[in-house]
């Protein structure tokens, strides 16, 4: 009896262990990205898929300004011509889900962003559906001017021409309640892409190559017979970010097939969960979109260093919480990410809301090159 008590202790404790290193070797260790930056990507326009004489085309202007070196700019935005028109317009929106599933061998994860459901008890989907992208009742006040209880973009840009929209009330660029169509799943190989630790908060991102992803998006819009140029397909990823020549980590980008007025317009967000990360919420929607309003076919060519083009939410990116500002709404607090005014380009400061250069009047210089 005396010798079995050390055996039993001693194959009691094997026991333990051997349940602890079954129990250890279950949890999933996921590499780091390594030199990760927070990025978004435009274009260029894919003007070999143009169209062929397109029934319908997007709702747009064209306008003109003198730059600060006396060039003249030439540009298309989305919607009427604020200093013309008093009017409403609004644009159909398709939110295509995309599910990006990881195998046994670069993570074995699925991010899907029609049935995870967030900590509010709404899904991905229907928590984008409920923010103030689309929905109409947040009031937006800035610098004591109240610009109107609406969708964010569209309070950015009754900002960015508040010279006419001041008198021009019935002013508004508006998008529609989207209409969800079916998800697609996209089964990511080794070679494109795995699960990683955020590197911009807690938990894990799947990553992709944006141009692997683009090619799938190609896809989906001629399959989907609901799309064409009158509307905007925005497909939605939920923590998954895009990589570009092994480079980490895209939350969104926007392009053009085709030039205007009949090329199709699309745009991609990433939608992460996790507080404080790069693309938290809607905070990438938010600056695809803008830049989307203001830039659909990605060729407003500007004269400034930092940008090529007029891209509103690019300059903003990079400031705390990656540029974004909360707002509580619908009882979940979104990231809305500032955007740039075109004064920051050289036009004229007095077309904006006190002559600011961001919404958030978080930008005091013209770009660089102005």
């Amino acid at each position: 009896m005396t010798r079995c008590l050390p055996l039993a202790s001693l194959l009691a404790a094997f026991f333990v262990l051997a349940c602890a290193s079954v129990a250890f070797a279950q949890e999933t260790r996921y590499p780091e990205i390594l030199d990760a930056k927070p990025m978004f990507k435009a274009g260029p326009n894919h003007t070999e898929l143009a169209p062929l004489a397109p029934a319908t085309t997007l709702t747009q202007w064209n306008g003109t300004f003198k730059d600060l070196h006396g060039l003249t700019v030439k540009y298309t935005m989305v919607g009427t011509n604020p200093a013309t028109t008093n009017i409403s317009s609004t644009t159909p929106v398709y939110i295509i889900p995309i599910k990006m599933v990881y195998g046994a061998t670069n993570g074995n994860r699925t991010f899907d962003p029609k049935n995870h459901v967030l900590s509010n008890g709404r899904t991905v989907v229907n928590n984008i559906l409920a923010s103030p992208i689309f929905r109409r009742g947040l009031n937006f006040t800035q610098g004591g001017t109240n610009l109107g209880t609406t969708q964010y973009v569209d309070a950015f840009q009754r900002g960015n021409f508040w010279k006419y929209v001041h008198t021009h009330t019935a002013y508004h660029v508006l998008l529609a309640t989207p209409i969800v169509l079916a998800e697609q799943t996209i089964n990511v190989s080794a070679s494109q892409g795995a699960v990683y630790t955020n590197p911009f908060g807690t938990g894990v991102i799947g990553t992709y190559d944006i141009n692997a992803f683009d090619a799938k998006l190609q896809t989906y819009m001629k399959n989907f017979t609901q799309i064409n140029p009158g509307v905007l397909p925005l497909f939605v990823t939920y923590d998954v970010f895009l990589t570009s020549f092994g480079g980490c980590c895209i939350g969104g980008y926007h392009n053009a097939n085709g030039l205007q007025p009949g090329g199709q317009t699309y745009s991609h967000a990433s939608y992460v969960d996790s507080h404080g990360s790069f693309a938290q919420d809607v905070s990438a929607l938010s600056h695809e979109i803008g830049e989307w309003v203001d830039d659909p076919f990605v060729d407003n060519a500007v004269n400034c260093n930092d940008n090529s083009i007029l891209e509103v939410g690019d300059p903003l990116e990079n400031n705390a919480n990656y540029g974004a500002f909360p707002y509580t709404f619908n009882g979940f607090t979104y990231n809305l990410q500032s955007l740039v005014f075109i004064g920051y380009f050289g036009a004229p400061r007095t077309n904006s809301v006190h002559s600011w250069l961001a919404f958030q009047n978080d930008e005091s210089h013209v770009c660089p090159g102005q």
